[in-house]
């Protein structure tokens, strides 16, 4: 099993039937993944359409069905489509209940840094700040096993806060009952010892006396 369905498998476990959920550039590597049974739940691609399907066959992608990244995808039957000024304002109206998305980094606060100074050879902000600022419930996803991404302060811009974290090592999220707001590592991911977590975590983690497994 990949990393990125590893991840997928995990954070599918916490969506209920119902929700309106936006993957961003991860959906290609959702589609593949097998969700829970009974789980329906509303995929929505940022450039204009709710009820995203699984990737096309070879051959059978329409040039003028795309994600937010132009990469091919369908629709299911009853999806709707609209224009990008509707699908911001559901986004920055909050009606959006989950997103998942990457992330350069996310502090010992949970928040998360997403752009640089313009000009440099990364990322710019794309529609990551509105989904981050409008959605319910924020899932940050890290497939890197050993580049540490979740550092004690940000070292790049951003402000939005993030509700959890997902990797290859753990699940992690921020705890509003730590007095200094560190970090407290909930569960490690099959196989990982919390000595790895600790490694690749630059903030400091606040350890429970038992630390469980996360199921995928």
């Amino acid at each position: 099993m990949d990393a990125p369905t590893i991840i997928a498998r995990r954070v599918a476990k916490e969506l209920h039937t119902g929700n309106l959920v936006n993957l961003g550039s991860a959906f290609q590597r959702w589609s593949r993944t097998t969700f829970p049974p009974g789980l329906n739940v509303f995929f929505q691609s940022e450039n204009g359409l709710i009820g995203t399907g699984p990737i096309p066959e070879q051959g059978m992608a329409h040039p003028h069905l795309t994600d937010a990244g132009g990469r091919p995808i369908s629709a299911l039957p009853g999806a709707s489509t609209f224009d990008s000024a509707m699908s911001f304002g559901l986004i920055r109206g909050g009606h959006v209940d989950v997103t998942v998305l990457g992330g350069l980094q996310v502090d010992a606060h949970g928040h998360l840094a997403n752009w640089m100074i313009p000009g440099k050879m990364v990322p710019g902000m794309g529609g990551a700040m509105d989904l981050v600022s409008g959605a319910k419930r924020v899932y940050r996803r890290d497939a890197a096993r050993r580049e540490g991404k979740i550092k004690d302060r940000r070292q790049m811009h951003a402000a939005a806060n993030v509700n959890k974290a997902v990797s290859l090592v753990g699940r992690i999220w921020p705890s509003s009952l730590s007095p200094t707001a560190r970090r407290p590592c909930w569960k490690t991911a099959p196989g990982v010892s919390v000595a790895e977590v600790l490694a690749v975590t630059e903030a400091e983690l606040l350890i429970p006396d038992t630390v469980a497994e996360m199921q995928i």
